[in-house]
Formats: C-alpha cells, structure tokens, sequence
C-alpha cells in the first residue's frame, strides 16, 4: 500500500473510531508494519499542522486520536448547541416528567400514571440519553428502574433536581352540597 492510501486508511479508521487508538491496533486492522504506519501518522501530523485545516492529530502516549484544532472551538461550540436542540412530542414530556419526579422508577409506573404502552417513549428518551437505566428493583422479574441523565439537566438548564419547579396541589373535590342528608358508610350496630 502506498503511503498516500495509507494515510487515507489511517485517517478513515481515526474519524470513524472518534476516540483514541492504539498504534498497536492500527497495526493488527490494518496488517501493515509499525514503522509504516508510524510514518504515515508523522506525515498526516506535518501535514494537519498548515493553517488551512481545522484537524489535527493529537497523540496521548502511544495512542492517537483525530481532533479538531483549538483555535476552532468557538464554532465547534455553535453547530454542537444547534445539534443538541431536541423536540420533544407530548408524550415523552410527560414521560420525562413523571420520571423525574418519582425516579428510580419502572416502565410499568410510568404506564400506570398514563394508561398506555410506553416502551416506544423510553427508548426514545434513552436514545436521546434524557433518561437512563439506573439499576433493577428488587421485586420478582427485576424490572428496569429509570432515572434522568445529566443530558436531562443541561437540557432544560437545571443545576439538580432539587431545582426542578413544585407540583401542583391537586384539591380534593368537595362533596355536592345538596341540603339532604349525609350518607355514612358506617354500619349501625
């Protein structure tokens, strides 16, 4: 392989792996000796380190990782904010309610305060890490106890979930006043 299709390989493998890697485990994907792809590397470095790119590669002891160059992070921080605006249906703010409001608590709960199936919702609002498994109750058949994340609380612009707002008193309805007598569920004897 030539060294230009070698760094695109290497390029490829560091974007698509987003965290960093190994040069031992670029070495066994690849099947390339080391000093090669060591090459590579340095060279993809020298050429990362011109004015015109925004990426760079960062090296943490023997592992490297493709990264984006500081002096852009101001923008970086833009587009992420933008990404991470999430819209929520009604249903999964009631569920992420009644959530963070009894957590840990079980699917089943959270079914029995709405009265319908809810599994699509908590996995909507686990994909979009709001919530998350905080463990099993101890109860037969050991169900899932859900819980907010810290996504949950930088979402919605909380420090804990102390800050969360008070629910509403609920009044208890009044019996009718309708001048007769009242009834007693009390047995004479």
């Amino acid at each position: 392989m030539e060294i230009n299709e070698l760094c695109s390989v290497i390029e490829s493998l560091l974007f698509a792996y987003a965290e960093p890697v190994s040069v031992n485990k670029l070495v066994d994907v690849i099947e390339m000796p080391r000093e090669d792809i060591l090459n590579a590397i340095e060279l993809m470095r020298v050429e990362y380190s011109s004015d015109k790119r925004g990426i760079m590669i960062y090296k943490l002891e023997d592992k490297i990782q493709l990264a984006t160059k500081g002096e852009n992070g101001e923008y970086i921080k833009r587009i992420m904010d933008n990404r991470r605006n999430i819209t929520l249906t009604p249903a999964s703010l009631e569920v992420l309610s009644i959530v963070a409001y009894n957590q840990p608590i079980t699917r089943a709960y959270i079914e029995q305060v709405r009265g319908v199936d809810c599994t699509a919702v908590i996995n909507s609002l686990v994909e979009k890490e709001l919530i998350e498994e905080k463990g099993k109750l101890d109860a037969p058949g050991r169900p899932l106890l859900f819980g907010t994340t810290a996504n949950f609380l930088r979402c919605f612009n909380i420090t804990s979930l102390d800050n969360l707002p008070d629910l509403p008193e609920i009044p208890k309805p009044q019996k009718p006043d309708d001048g007769g007598e009242q009834l007693s569920l009390e047995e004479e004897v």
